[in-house]
């Protein structure tokens, strides 16, 4: 009842007001046309008078501009009092009693949704100024015009600051009934864009008490996220943060982020809810400043006080300036229509009916909803203008609670998203913000989830073998536990490098009696168990473990190889000489041999005394010569330059040759030839060896898959063991192969290069990874990290802390080839000098053709081919007098019988004279010589016809 008193006085000036103003425009202007429209809004709200005050100054501030105009409207007012069937009681006898054209309200969007449907039936335009919810626009009721915004309008400058700050996870806080569940969709599908986990919805009742509220709150502090974005409005909205305070959810590490639902009324809440609010950040629609803007907010001011003098929280938010835009707008719209008969059709239905079945339709609805939805001007709160039936979005105000109010930060808008102010382009450039706990510094959204405890609880591995990659030492005096590897170096390196800080401590995966209690699998599981919050340690990521946890990225090599033992396959036979060369290049070789010979014997018979003789010694001369160049200890002169010419080539080849034989049979007797013993997985399945693994890994279960007989398969736990399996044949109780992973063998290969070896194929795995819950938000920044360290040169460090230099070992894949030596090497070689020696060959018999012309055409009678080529031969058989080798040898000899001293032609010596006397006799006699006939040839001519036979 006192309600209803309070807000009496408001009604009655409202309506005095515009009666008054309808009144005298009457009297001064007869042609008017008054045309009614309806307001229907939530009387005893804040939101309801303070509408009801701005729809009445726009109609009088309009038409006092606009005095000319021939319409007029003329509010007809209904209280919808908070229901959603009182409103659509309104609603109803305004269409039906009073034939209203148009209807500005409800202001809810549960009241929204059943007008609009009264508005499609009368074709009737419903203007709502605070109906947000996005539901409404599903109801594709074209009569339905929202001069607001769209709740989902400011979903991309929330997911903009998400965006801007990093946050991973969120909790979306609204309350359950339209206007809450309306939004949740796009912001649901907006975060997941990028990349934004929602952890929780918490929906709260509308009349939710503060028991379930608190409830509620002590849930979401139990829970790791602390980024929350509150969607709900008075007087929900302010209790929650009232209440948040008090349980210490307002303290330093909290982010929440309000939408424009509150955001638009912080101006009007208490002093008490604003101090309870301290860090929070909000957006709302982003109202551009303007002369006639603050010229109205001065005259509302002084019309509410006028109304309300003992209230002074009255506050005018954007809804108050969306009422206004929306009369305005209205008042256009009909005025654009003229002098139209704003009738409905007729009817025989009473006048007080509220049937709904005798809703009656407007004549002018249609023109004036095409009217309207054509109006554009610029209104207090910006432009207006509806497209799609809803008024346009333009930009968004980020605000900061501080204080006994807030401070604008930044702006969003669709074309540049988070800016300083609208005339700046520098994307995410905000103010300084202050955020809850009055801390200046970003929170990072989310706390380690320790389940009460002050650091995080690292499981570490408990093992014999490896202790280079996790090793677990205890003091036998104080029983202090100390881990220590290269895992836990890596592990160390990354959380320093994270840009908080992460307290932990590593617990060993042990039994009372220092024992490994469990596998690695064992150990992974109790991470999802709850009993580690993280493992750190040689941990292998493999899809099954990924089903209950979550790894970061990899900080080793991956995959699993074979390792099999090596053994050194040098040839030791007595023929292993003749390998260097395949067969081929070994008959090419000798028949170019007798080739060359045969060559130089042609080339030199006739004029070197050394290829001369007895058949017999001339066949011999051939293969020691061309054989004897083999190691260039020939004793034969050359005299012919075509020869000469023809064994430096041949020269050239047997030096290559014989250095490549050299080489290559000096590899096969000096250089190892490492293979491994088995090269085929399948053979070892085929012939049922033993192969091992290590102790708890996961290669056990791959065997298993690559079809091992279990029974076959052997356990080791440290180098020294499975060198030691290896040592012994499969046969005695020892492996053929061990399969480990990358890591391992590589340790395992450092200290027994020489014995072992890893064979192909690799089989790809994902290395060694930290283990931490499903969905952790420490997964992303410890991953970043782990690549920082990998790819710096602290992994150096710690190789060689932990492994120590990498010894020179024997690789297979670059050690020297046995094969041997073929043809396809050589045949350009063997070309060159085959082509050289066939050339001197076809000159040389070319010459002793041309210089033996006359004596093969003077034949008589003429002679048979057969007979010319048996005569040519046996001329090419005798000496070339002609040469100059016999020649000066026969210079030599006369000059010795004629002029020498008694000394040198003395019988008793049979030494031939000294270079130096054959010099200068040569010399004295040559001029002899000149003057002398040629001498006869060794065995007669065959060509002359009186031949006679030389003298045996």
């Amino acid at each position: 009842m006192r309600n209803n008193l309070t807000q009496l006085p408001l009604y009655l000036f409202c309506c005095l007001s515009l009666w008054i103003f309808f009144i005298e425009t009457a009297m001064s202007q007869n042609t008017t046309i008054p045309v009614k429209v309806g307001v229907v809004l939530n009387m005893d709200t804040w939101l309801g008078k303070m509408g009801l005050s701005c729809i009445s100054m726009a109609l009088s501030d309009f038409y006092a501009s606009h005095g000319h105009y021939k319409t007029r409207l003329v509010p007809e007012i209904r209280d919808s009092k908070r229901d959603v069937v009182g409103a659509a009681a309104a609603a109803l006898d305004l269409l039906q009693n009073e034939e209203v054209q148009a209807i500005i309200g409800p202001a809810s969007s549960m009241q929204a949704n059943f007008v609009i449907g009264l508005g499609d039936k009368a074709h009737v335009p419903i203007i709502s100024f605070s109906a947000t919810s996005p539901s409404l626009s599903s109801l594709q009721s074209q009569y339905f015009i929202r001069a607001t915004l769209n709740d989902s309008a400011q979903v991309p400058a929330i997911r903009a600051i998400v965006q801007a700050f990093g946050w991973r996870e969120v909790v979306l806080i609204y309350v359950d009934n339209e206007y809450g569940n309306g939004v949740i969709p796009y912001l649901t599908n907006a975060l997941q864009e990028i990349d934004t986990r929602i952890t929780y919805r918490c929906v709260i009742p509308p009349l939710a008490t503060d028991d379930q509220i608190v409830k509620e709150l002590y849930k979401l502090m139990t829970m790791s996220t602390r980024v929350f974005i509150v969607h709900m409005f008075t007087p929900l909205g302010p209790l929650l943060f009232t209440k948040a305070n008090e349980v210490g959810m307002m303290d330093e590490g909290y982010v929440w982020i309000l939408t424009d639902g509150m955001t638009d009324i912080l101006s009007t809440l208490d002093e008490s809810v604003i101090d309870s609010m301290q860090g929070v950040l909000g957006v709302k629609p982003h109202v551009p400043r303007s002369k006639e803007l603050e010229s109205f907010k001065i005259r509302w001011k002084r019309t509410i006080q006028n109304q309300y003098p003992t209230n002074e929280s009255f506050e005018l938010n954007i809804f108050g300036l969306w009422a206004y835009d929306a009369a305005s707008g209205l008042a256009m719209a009909v005025e654009q229509l003229g002098a139209t008969n704003f009738s409905f059709q007729n009817s025989n239905i009473s006048r007080n009916s509220t049937d709904l079945g005798t809703i009656q339709v407007s004549q002018t609805g249609p023109y004036l909803l095409q009217s309207l939805v054509s109006t554009r001007f610029r209104g207090l709160s910006g432009d207006f203008q509806i497209v799609d039936g809803q008024l346009h979005s333009s930009a968004f105000q980020i605000v900061n609670v501080i204080g006994k109010g807030e401070r604008g930060v930044a702006l969003w808008t669709p074309e540049n998203g988070i800016v300083r102010n609208s005339n700046s382009t520098n994307k995410a450039d905000l103010r300084t913000i202050i955020w809850p706990g009055e801390s200046p510094s970003v929170p990072k959204g989310w706390v380690l989830p320790t389940n009460g405890k002050k650091s995080l609880r690292i499981g570490v591995p408990v093992k014999e073998g490896f202790s280079e990659f996790v090793k677990v030492t205890r003091d036998p005096i104080t029983n202090a536990t100390k881990v220590t590897g290269y895992c836990i170096a890596i592990f160390d390196a990354v959380m320093a490098a994270l840009p908080y800080a992460v307290p932990y401590e590593y617990i060993p995966f042990e039994t009372p009696d220092g024992k490994p209690a469990g596998n690695y699998d064992d150990l992974i599981y109790q991470v999802y168990l709850q009993k580690y919050d993280a493992v750190v340690g040689d941990t292998t990521i493999v899809a099954n473990r990924s089903l209950y946890v979550d790894f970061t990225l990899p900080y080793t090599e991956s995959g699993v190889s074979m390792i099999v033992p090596i053994i050194d396959k040098r040839s030791k036979n007595a023929w292993v000489f003749l390998k260097p060369l395949t067969w081929d290049l070994w008959v090419t070789s000798a028949c170019f041999f007798v080739f060359i010979g045969f060559v130089i014997w042609v080339l030199e018979h006739r004029i070197n005394e050394d290829f001369r003789g007895p058949r017999s010694n001339q066949v011999g001369t051939i293969l020691w010569f061309s054989f004897s160049t083999m190691v260039f200890a020939q004793k034969e002169r050359i005299v012919s330059n075509l020869a000469r010419f023809v064994v430096i080539i041949w020269f050239f080849v047997v030096l290559i040759l014989t250095q490549s034989y050299t080489a290559s049979l000096t590899s096969m007797l000096t250089v190892q030839q490492l293979k491994p013993t088995i090269t085929d997985i399948n053979e070892l399945i085929k012939n049922g060896e033993r192969v091992g693994y290590q102790k708890g890994s996961f290669v056990y279960e791959f065997l298993k898959w690559m079809k091992f007989d279990e029974t076959k398969l052997v356990i080791y736990e440290s180098p020294e063991e499975l060198d030691e399996l290896f040592s012994n044949r499969s046969s005695d109780g020892g492996i053929a192969a061990a399969f480990e992973e990358i890591p391992y063998m590589k340790l395992f290969l450092a200290k027994y290069c020489s014995k072992y070896t890893a064979v192909q194929p690799t089989y790809k795995f994902d290395g060694f990874g930290f283990v931490f819950p499903k969905r952790s938000p420490l997964v992303p920044d410890v991953s970043m990290q782990v690549l920082n360290v990998t790819e710096g040169a602290k992994m150096v460090q710690f190789e060689r802390a932990w492994f120590g230099q990498t010894p020179s070992c024997p690789d297979l894949t670059s050690s020297v080839s046995s094969n041997s030596i073929g043809l396809n090497s050589f045949w350009g070689l063997f070309l060159i000098a085959g082509v050289a020696s066939f050339v001197a060959f076809i000159l040389c018999i070319a010459t002793f053709l041309y210089e033996n012309r006359d004596a093969l055409m003077n034949l008589d009678p003429p002679a048979s081919a057969w007979r010319k080529i048996k005569a040519m031969a046996t001329r090419f058989d005798q000496k070339d007098p002609s040469s100059h080798t016999f020649r000066k040898s026969e210079m030599v000899d006369r000059s010795g019988i004629n002029g020498m001293d008694a000394d040198t032609a003395s019988p008793a010596t049979n030494c031939p004279p000294s270079p130096s006397s054959l010099s200068i006799q040569t010399e004295s006699n040559f001029a002899f010589f000149r003057g002398q006939e040629t001498p006869s040839s060794e065995y007669g001519d065959p060509f002359s016809p009186n031949r006679q036979t030389s003298p045996q």
